[in-house]
């Protein structure tokens, strides 16, 4: 019976289609799970999307959608992109997934009937974007320390766990399991930064907006983020408190949490507490990877250096960018990317050292032996023996490095045995060989080695480049290995196999051609914005009639989010209730306001002006504000006037 290994991403939240950092997690998780089955383990993959929370309500409410509409279409944008990158999950699961809400609900009532949950009240700074409570201290710059947005003060009643209760035993079982935390500075960082300080109690429930799974003793509240998200682990799989499936029976402690750098603490103080508070075993390892950067700047929608993951697969193809990410992103640092710098991998490993190989291995072969595999004599000369040492050696120290997960050293491995092979065609020169009929023994020795090498390397390339690797093997007709050792002995099973057809597993890219080509598309794109927000004129002032007043509709509208316009200083975005909908309102006033000043606020709003494009954002009416010496004013209203009320 094969032994088990259970490997989960974190689930990915669908507020809006995750950018290539995002997707990197789940190439990284799928290359591990991969060459799990690689070593004869019975690997279970657990991905999916995390889908409840007030910034999912906020963004549905811009839409004029349900949360639930809108989760859906994310999910299915997400879950695509996830299968163009052929991630090998064994499940998908989403938290509005009836399970997962029944699980939910029952491990909430389970803990609060054991005193580990109490309601009471929260008073503190919120960051919507991150859904988290910060204390004063805890603020940079009066920002949010995760993500360095404005937050807002925010009170309500909430229900909170005694996290307290469990933090020496964490501090113990990590000090004691030096393999559940890595890289080790993440442990350091957890250990010292948030657990010996001491931990306050959590908020594990919200009662000011309603998309979420709803607490099952008091329908005032929903769950709060983290307990639902991180419970996703374990009801996947079958967890219920009262009868735990076979399967969770079977799985259950998972071998590898795989979590950005970010959210580590959430996943080893958090979840550990959780699962501790439900008499269950930890998971074995977190692995915290760091994050993936824009020529050095961490992508953001707002600074405009994002990149999709689907969109740089049509421009490179699936198995280039799987290549530069596994390959980029260290084990300790961040990693970066750029058009530039993912061409010159994609030219000097893939199409060079790679692509190359196989293409002039497989040309001398159907050119000298007329397409069949040659067999080899088994007497090495100097080059041959250098040859099989390098390749073993590097294959096995590649194997030992995924051992402990360091996937981008253990590409490094492969590509030094590749480089080995090229090393090797140039030092023995089959092309003089075949010049020679009393060499022809000696031509098919080399030729035979240099298949047999590229056989062994695909086996360890396999999990890092699925694609390539079936490529591979179908043109040198070799099996795909499905359980491997570390050990990596020339054994010639492809000797008098007719080799297949031979594509071009990697082109060569024209670096200057790219850039230029996409400089245009930039700047096409660039002047079809300045064309619409060029449409959006202003109507001229002048002398109006009681009439043509009284067509101006004049509504009271309360603020519920405000945030900067992409590449425009002054012009901030905001959605506004005005009773009967939701209105996205443009306004220039960035230069005396910021967002979270307004938000919240009750404002006058011309309700009826026809929508119109700024900077290519869609404006449905217009708010007023006087035009002083100082600037802009906006005018507020009582908090008491209800949105919606009609100004008269």
């Amino acid at each position: 019976m094969k032994e088990k290994f259970y490997v989960t991403t974190a689930i990915a939240y669908t507020s809006r289609k995750p950018h290539i950092g995002n997707v990197y997690e789940a190439i990284l998780t799928d290359a591990i799970a991969r060459f799990k089955r690689l070593q004869g383990y019975d690997v279970f993959f657990l991905t999916g999307t995390d889908e409840h929370g007030e910034k999912i309500e906020t963004e549905a409410k811009k839409k004029g959608i349900t949360p639930k509409a809108y989760v859906d279409e994310v999910a299915g944008v997400i879950r695509s992109i996830w299968d163009s990158f052929h991630i090998s999950y064994d499940k998908f699961i989403r938290t509005t997934d009836e399970e997962h809400v029944r699980t939910v609900q029952k491990i909430f009532k389970k803990f609060y009937e054991q005193g580990d949950i109490y309601k009471g009240a929260y008073e503190g700074h919120y960051c919507t974007p991150c859904e988290s409570f910060w204390t004063e201290s805890q603020l940079v710059n009066g920002c949010c320390p995760d993500c360095g947005r404005p937050v807002v003060r925010k009170q309500e009643e909430a229900y909170f766990f005694k996290m307290s209760k469990y933090a020496d035993r964490l501090i113990e079982y990590i000090e004691t399991h030096e393999d559940f935390i890595t890289p080790p500075s993440r442990r350091n960082e957890m250990l010292n930064n948030f657990l010996r300080p001491g931990l306050q109690d959590l908020c594990v429930s919200r009662s000011t907006f309603t998309w979420g799974i709803p607490v099952s003793f008091d329908d005032k509240h929903v769950v709060y983020v983290w307990l639902d998200a991180l419970t996703n682990y374990i009801s996947a799989i079958g967890f219920d408190p009262d009868a735990p499936s076979a399967q969770f029976e079977k799985l259950w402690p998972a071998d590898l949490h795989v979590i950005g750098k970010d959210i580590v603490r959430f996943h080893t103080i958090y979840w550990p507490i959780f699962l501790m508070a439900m008499d269950l075993p930890l998971p074995k390892c977190v692995l915290g990877h760091p994050w993936l950067l824009f020529d050095q700047d961490k992508m953001s929608k707002s600074k405009g250096n994002v990149l999709y993951g689907d969109e740089l697969i049509e421009q490179f193809g699936l198995d280039a960018v799987r290549y530069y990410l596994l390959a980029e992103m260290g084990f300790f640092q961040d990693g970066n990317i750029s058009y530039e710098l993912l061409i010159q991998r994609i030219n000097a490993d893939l199409a060079n050292t790679l692509g190359n190989l196989v293409s002039r291995t497989c040309a001398m072969i159907k050119q000298y032996f007329g397409g069949e595999i040659p067999a080899c004599s088994g007497t090495d000369g100097e080059h041959a023996v250098t040859l099989k040492q390098t390749v073993a050696e590097k294959l096995g120290a590649s194997y030992k490095l995924m051992e402990g997960y360091s996937a981008a050293e253990s590409v490094e491995q492969i590509f030094l045995a590749l480089r080995a092979c090229n090393k090797y065609i140039d030092e023995t020169m089959p092309w003089a060989l075949a010049k020679d009929e009393s060499k022809r023994q000696e031509l098919a020795d080399v030729l035979a080695n240099l298949i047999e090498s590229i056989r062994l390397c695909t086996i360890m390339l396999s999990p890092f480049l699925p694609d390539a690797a079936s490529r591979i093997n179908g043109v040198i007709t070799a099996e795909a290995t499905e359980i491997c050792d570390g050990s990596f002995p020339y054994t010639y099973p492809c000797t008098g196999h007719t080799l297949g057809d031979t594509p071009i597993l990697f082109s060569r890219i024209d670096e200057k051609k790219f850039l230029e080509a996409l400089a245009k598309e930039k700047a096409t794109k660039e002047k079809e914005a300045k064309k619409e927000a060029k449409k959006a004129e202003e109507a001229p002032v002048g002398l109006i009639t009681i009439d043509d007043f009284a067509k101006v509709r004049l509504t009271v509208g309360q603020i519920l989010s405000c945030e900067p316009v992409e590449g425009a200083k002054k012009l901030l975005k905001l959605q506004v209730n005005i009773g009967s909908e939701t209105r996205q309102i443009v306004s220039g006033i960035a230069d005396w306001y910021r967002p979270e000043a307004l938000t919240g606020k009750k404002i006058v709003v011309v309700s009826n002006l026809q929508p119109a494009k700024l900077r290519g954002v869609e404006s449905q009416g217009m708010l007023l504000a006087a035009d002083t010496e100082n600037g802009a004013r906006v005018l507020f209203v009582d908090d008491s006037v209800p949105a919606g009320s009609k100004v008269r």
